[in-house]
């Protein structure tokens, strides 16, 4: 009797999994014709942040008098923080493809709406350089703003090396922490080649162009002195330019010196003329908080409605297997 009522139990709960793949595939056929949703743009005004935060931490270190004082103080002085001049803020984390530039270039298109010379835009880069079109990209949105007429910063705390230096060079004023990595103003290419392996093996590969350098190196086929020689051609051709465009945007520097291909930390940077100032980004900010409306700006890419119901019902179904599994495993044990 134990026996079939364990059965039971064991189908109902089959059956519950099955009924809850079955609405997972239902509801995942009807989300699929829904457009995804639009990303939008997020505001964050950090002057209400850092004077909540000034007034949470005065509120506990501060006498009632003292805070009556400056309370009479502020009505005096008071200002409203919309009629001052913006300094806007953005983030752009870089990997080796450059995958952030789109939304980096939404962000750029969304200050510009409104942004005027009397106004600042700060860019927090942060990148070890990657694809040389999708950072020639991330650098052109950035001169984008310089060409308005607005003083662009870029704010280098950690890394901002090879295409986030592309970047960072095209700002009026570029910052570092005393310990940022900047420059490696270089091109680097590694190309693993498997012809020995395959021809050990007796494999034959077959590649098949039109045009004499279509394909410089082969990752499969055997290198020729003359491919290997057009591939190094283009690397120094793509190196000439990476200095070029940055010769236009610090001229002052001495390339023989700098585009070496070397990376150094942000003191020994500012001695090259790499960087102008020795500073944090959130000192930068916290400079500009009597002085401007301090907006951060993301792009912020919403989760589809399916995707987010596909996720809850995955979980919940995950959950459900693993407890049916736990009580068998349980019975056995018993």
């Amino acid at each position: 009797m134990e026996f079939w009522s364990e059965l039971g139990l064991f189908a109902a709960k089959t059956g519950l999994i099955v009924f809850a793949f079955a609405t997972l595939i239902i509801l995942g056929a009807l989300l699929a014709a829904k457009a995804k949703q639009k990303p939008e743009l997020e505001v964050d005004h950090l002057n209400e942040k850092y004077k909540h935060t000034q007034i949470l931490l005065k509120g506990m270190t501060s006498t009632k008098e003292a805070l009556k004082s400056e309370k009479k103080q502020k009505k005096k002085k008071k200002e409203n923080v919309l009629s001052r001049p913006k300094l806007f803020v953005l983030d752009f984390k870089g990997d080796m493809k450059a995958s952030a530039v789109d939304q980096f270039r939404d962000e750029i298109t969304s200050l510009l709406l409104i942004a005027t010379p009397q106004d600042r835009v700060a860019v927090r880069v942060e990148s070890p350089g990657g694809v040389v079109h999708g950072y020639g990209l991330a650098a052109s949105q950035m001169l984008r703003v310089r060409e308005r007429g607005i003083p662009l910063t870029a704010c280098v705390d950690k890394v901002a090396a090879s295409g986030g230096y592309l970047m960072a060079c095209t700002a009026n004023q570029i910052l570092s922490a005393p310990f940022g990595i900047i420059g490696s103003i270089g091109v680097i290419a590694q190309v693993p080649n498997f012809n020995r392996i395959l021809k050990k093996n007796d494999v034959d590969y077959k590649e098949y162009t039109a045009g004499e350098f279509k394909r410089t190196v082969s990752i499969f086929g055997p290198i020729t002195e003359k491919g290997e020689e057009k591939f190094l051609e283009q690397l120094e051709q793509t190196h000439t330019l990476f200095k070029k465009f940055v010769g236009q945007n610090r001229p002052q520097l001495q390339l023989e010196t700098v585009a070496t291909g070397e990376y150094w930390f942000g003191t020994d940077a500012q001695a090259l003329g790499l960087v102008d100032e020795i500073r944090t980004s959130d000192d930068f900010i916290l400079s500009h908080l009597d002085s401007h409306q301090i907006l951060h700006l993301k792009i912020i890419k919403k989760q589809p409605l399916r995707e987010k119901l596909s996720g809850i019902l995955g979980q919940a179904l995950q959950n459900g297997l693993q407890k049916v599994w736990q009580e068998l495993d349980s019975r056995r044990l018993i």
